[in-house]
């Protein structure tokens, strides 16, 4: 059976795409575009209500939202070994993809890129970016500290946390901060992952850099 996945170029949905490269099970790429409001038409809502990508469909089973999606991944491909081990790597991971899809995602980085969706003046939409910046900044910072001296995000492997994390590390170039200058462990994982053969595939496919 061949996976369906939904994604838009450079969104979250690059995590499951680079996964699917890495566990090397046929899948078929269905690229839209966000920016262009693609996800909020009826063709689209039919497949996903929510009006958002990623769209993971493995037969009649079809799922949503990038951590549960990876998760699915790893639990599918288990000779891969991406699911973190340890007592308490999925735990871990859960914690990690809560955080990063809950807060920075779906707060700091939408204040940022979506400032219209917390108001409906547009004498606030500049403040609510500022805003935003600063609450970027606050999880960037703690992103950075946790990296420091470690080689992968989650326990002593590579794991599904780590390309959902590089997602954040993207987003950062793409919004003009010095990512190399202000997160050096950080950026240090991210140059760890651009030399992966999957995460190359994925980004050529999709048409995008890490670094702009």
């Amino acid at each position: 059976m061949t996976f369906v996945l939904h994604a838009s170029a450079g969104s979250c949905s690059l995590a499951p795409h680079v996964v699917l490269e890495e566990i090397g099970r046929p899948f078929k790429l269905e690229i839209i575009s966000t920016d262009r409001g693609e996800a909020r038409t009826p063709e689209f809502k039919r497949i996903n209500p929510k009006g958002r990508v990623p769209v993971l469909v493995d037969g009649e089973f079809q799922l949503t939202e990038a951590p549960a999606i990876l998760l699915h991944l790893a639990q599918t491909a288990p000779a891969f070994s991406l699911m973190p081990s340890g007592q308490d790597g999925l735990i871990r991971a859960v914690e990690w993809f809560n955080w990063l899809s809950g807060t920075v995602h779906a707060v700091a980085v939408r204040m940022i890129w979506r400032a219209e969706y917390f108001t409906a003046s547009v004498s606030q939409v500049e403040p609510i970016k500022s805003k935003g910046f600063e609450h970027l900044k606050m999880a960037y910072e703690m992103i950075n500290d946790r990296m420091s001296g470690r080689t992968w995000v989650v326990g002593d492997a590579y794991s599904v946390v780590d390309p959902y994390l590089l997602v954040f590390y993207r987003w950062g170039n793409r919004m003009k901060i010095d990512m190399q200058a202000s997160y050096p462990a950080w950026s240090e994982h991210a140059h760890r992952l651009a030399d992966r053969a999957a995460v190359k595939r994925a980004l050529t496919t999709e048409g995008i850099s890490l670094w702009e």
